[in-house]
């Protein structure tokens, strides 16, 4: 089975993402979800870790793996989507300092808000989610939206 490039995914995945109104939305909604899972696996309690590393260890372990399979397809956008993962880990190292709300909660509330934003978005395209066909797509739509980034800096992917 051949592999696709970085192009083909782009390609497939602008097929249902075609709507002004839905393509603003996802601008909205993916970076937020994309946060959110980042988030809810850095509030994953680690029993065993040192008092001051005990979370984060997962989130940190994701991101990694994150990194590799956007590696596998594109390096710049790999550094984009390493660069917007890491200011995810910071923003929850912030709220968890910060916030009057602890992370998880937070993540969780806006996780489902962004869904039902996602699914609105689609319904006014009048197509499904791409990732209903192939759940890869859940890692194409955050690499989506840096492909437009990079495309309007003249950076090729």
């Amino acid at each position: 089975m051949a592999t696709r490039s970085m192009q083909d995914w782009f390609d497939a995945y602008g097929v249902s993402h075609q709507n002004a109104t839905n393509k603003l939305i996802h601008w909205i909604c993916v970076p937020v979800i994309y946060f959110c899972v980042v988030g809810l696996l850095w509030s994953v309690p680690m029993p065993d870790a040192p008092p001051f590393s005990k979370p984060h260890m997962l989130a940190t372990i994701a991101v990694a793996l994150v990194g590799l399979f956007y590696l596998r397809l594109s390096l710049t956008i790999m550094i984009g989507m390493l660069a917007w993962s890491f200011a995810c880990l910071a923003l929850c190292h912030y709220i968890e300092i910060h916030a009057p709300w602890p992370l998880w909660a937070i993540c969780i509330t806006l996780f489902a808000l962004a869904w039902i934003g996602q699914f609105y978005g689609h319904r006014i395209e009048g197509k499904k989610p791409s990732f209903l066909d192939d759940l890869q797509f859940l890692m194409i739509g955050p690499a989506w939206l840096m492909g437009s980034i990079y495309r309007k800096l003249g950076i090729p992917y």
